[in-house]
């Protein structure tokens, strides 16, 4: 049995654009490809990507991916530590459950005492919250090498006060946009733009991307399902709102 690429971009959640570059690096070419041209996939190549996305939410690389799989290294052993990771994420969400029914809680006591900013602990605010990776770092390291080594030297000369700011502040960032999107901004509004520029300007603590790989970047936070999740626990399509402010920013103000 075949499964076209319409079909296994549907039941995976990877985009026909990334199967195709998958196919285009050699890393998941299609079992065979019809008279239309369209890719045809196998179980065998439905398995295959169901390791490439295993070793993928093990942070590798699509190269060290390759190398993987081209070594047949034991899958049995990635799967394990997959489970083991599922599990780690499975507490991790049950404490943000915690967090966030805590702090409704609160924001309801104080509501009923007049005080909407009634907070307890405000560091209970982010119990639970998954770190978020430099900016892209993955994408970077594929597309824009160079690039990647910046912002890894970057990343290096951080300080842990650093890395603890300088996420409060990312997720401040996407607290502001979800706000601004659930009121229904345009994302060429003004206020909107601004905050996309602060978001420009924090890129560039790690590396200055032009108007292309801005827009690659904001490509990635809807791509990726990583960056889409970390978006969506904001709030459902923050993800996609952030990347059409960042392309009309990159066409404004980048190219």
């Amino acid at each position: 049995m075949a499964w076209s690429i319409a079909d296994v971009a549907r039941m995976s959640g990877v985009t026909s654009r990334t199967l195709r570059h998958y196919d285009e690096i050699g890393l998941l070419p299609p079992a065979w490809i019809g008279s239309n041209g369209h890719r045809y996939y196998e179980e065998a190549d439905l398995l295959r990507l169901q390791q490439i996305l295993l070793m993928r939410e093990l942070d590798l690389g699509l190269r060290e991916i390759q190398a993987v799989l081209d070594t047949q290294v034991d899958r049995v052993a990635v799967l394990r530590e997959h489970h083991r990771r599922l599990r780690g994420e499975r507490d991790r969400l049950e404490t943000l459950v915690r967090t966030v029914g805590r702090t409704i809680a609160e924001l309801e006591e104080g509501k009923d005492n007049n005080d909407m900013t009634k907070i307890n602990r405000p560091e209970n605010l982010f119990e639970g919250f998954e770190p978020s990776r430099p900016e892209a770092e993955a994408e970077v390291r594929e597309r824009w090498p160079q690039a990647w080594e910046e912002s890894r030297q970057a990343v290096e000369a951080m300080t842990a006060e650093d890395t603890e700011r300088w996420q409060r502040e990312v997720t401040a960032q996407m607290i502001r946009l979800a706000e601004f999107m659930v009121a229904g901004t345009p994302v060429a509004d003004p206020a909107v733009q601004a905050e996309v520029d602060a978001h420009y300007q924090g890129v560039c603590r790690f590396w200055t991307p032009n108007a292309a790989a801005y827009k690659g970047l904001a490509q990635t936070y809807v791509d990726d399902p990583q960056f889409r999740a970390n978006y969506d626990k904001i709030a459902d399509g923050l993800a996609v709102y952030q990347r059409d402010a960042m392309v009309v920013y990159a066409d404004a103000r980048l190219s």
